[in-house]
């Protein structure tokens, strides 16, 4: 396990339990006590986690991670996931991406697709409000790239506020791939905040086909602020081993379900 995914970790650990002590961590992963305490100061000085005599303890934006910090989480699955959101592109579509590590697996994928582009014209046109997607795929000559414009939050790299809304609302989707904090088959999508969850249910309904991807940690489980409704979501893209009531309930409620 490297640094960066020990630091996830971590943050993970004392998410979950609210409060974790040193000699534990360090016998969980398998580091001595002393690199623990280098890691929790580190977190600590960007204010991830709050440092306790013997260990830490979690402070409210634990629960909602820097983008880097979220990246080696579920990785596998978000892999395999974004492969099969992939597949579903054809040339000439306009597709969404809001911001997030699936999301971006998805930009990947869609990035080394040869057939997008054979023709020589931009083979996709993307409009996303995530800088760092943005950033990957502008220099892909088959993929067209339209920014939102917006306040960048720090956490996600995604443009939020009311300067993102303009383009949203002069344009039409064929199909938007959204990443989500949670999502329950009761209740829709949700996003940790509120500003992104706002802009996320603009692109929802400028598409003509909502496809949420996100891995089975994120299934069955509600956010602060609703994106949209489950009778918005066309399709789930998950990983394999999904409850099978959890996936009856979403698909009673008119979302397909695919694994990967």
């Amino acid at each position: 396990m490297n640094r960066h995914e020990r630091l996830s970790k971590l943050l993970d650990i004392v998410g979950q339990r609210e409060r974790a002590d040193v000699d534990e961590l360090a016998a969980e992963l398998d580091v001595s006590a002393a690199t623990i305490r280098r890691d929790l100061d580190h977190l600590a000085e960007q204010q991830l986690l709050a440092r306790t005599r013997g260990g830490a303890v979690a402070t409210s934006i634990a629960y909602d991670l820097p983008l880097r910090h979220k990246a080696a989480r579920h990785a596998p699955e978000k892999q395999r996931i974004s492969a099969a959101a992939s597949r579903l592109v054809e040339p000439g579509m306009v597709i969404g991406l809001n911001g997030g590590t699936t999301t971006t697996e998805v930009a990947r994928s869609l990035a080394t697709r040869p057939d997008l582009g054979e023709h020589g014209d931009p083979g996709i046109t993307v409009v996303t409000n995530a800088l760092n997607i943005a950033n990957e795929l502008v220099v892909r000559p088959h993929v067209k790239i339209v920014v939102t414009g917006g306040v960048a939050r720090q956490q996600s790299f995604e443009l939020t506020g009311p300067l993102a809304t303009h383009i949203l609302r002069e344009i039409s989707l064929d199909l938007l791939f959204l990443g989500v904090d949670a999502i329950d088959p009761e209740h829709g999508a949700y996003a940790h905040h509120e500003g992104e969850a706002s802009i996320n249910r603009l692109m929802a309904s400028r598409a003509a086909r909502v496809v949420v991807v996100a891995d089975s940690s994120k299934l069955n489980r509600r956010a602060f602020a609703q994106i949209c409704a489950t009778d918005s979501i066309d399709t789930l893209i998950t990983n394999t081993g999904v409850d099978a009531e959890v996936r009856e309930a979403f698909e009673a409620a008119g979302t397909t379900v695919l694994t990967a």
